[in-house]
């Protein structure tokens, strides 16, 4: 299954979504509409805590890609409008930039959680 998490930033929630699920066997990528400048680093140290790499892991604009490449589309539950790109599904999940490492760590659990369900 190919899946194509979005976010605004494409710093946290979306970047551990992609290697969370690259991590179980997914083809997964991640964008954001508005990407930041590098990834946050606590998501890449949630990352690498569960021993998956973030080598060559950048924020990505999400007009790079078409929804007809995946299998689905979701967003990680931040307001995000993408009108050439139909979402199929909103995680709604707490932003974590500028919190705690333990908020990074419950929110990749959350998504952990969300990907064993599909």
């Amino acid at each position: 299954m190919r899946l194509l998490f979005v976010c605004v930033g494409n710093s946290c929630r979306s970047q551990m979504a992609e290697g969370l699920a690259k991590a179980m066997g997914y083809q997964a990528d991640s964008a954001g509409t508005h990407p930041s400048g590098s990834i946050a680093p606590h998501a890449v140290t949630v990352l690498e805590r569960r021993n998956i790499s973030t080598e060559g892991m950048q924020p990505k604009n999400v007009n790079a890609f078409s929804a007809e490449g995946y299998d689905m589309v979701i967003s990680m539950g931040c307001g995000v409008q993408c009108p050439a790109m139909k979402i199929d599904q909103d995680w709604g999940l707490e932003d974590p930039v500028g919190g705690p490492l333990s908020l990074y760590e419950s929110t990749a659990d959350e998504i952990q959680r969300r990907l064993n369900l599909l």
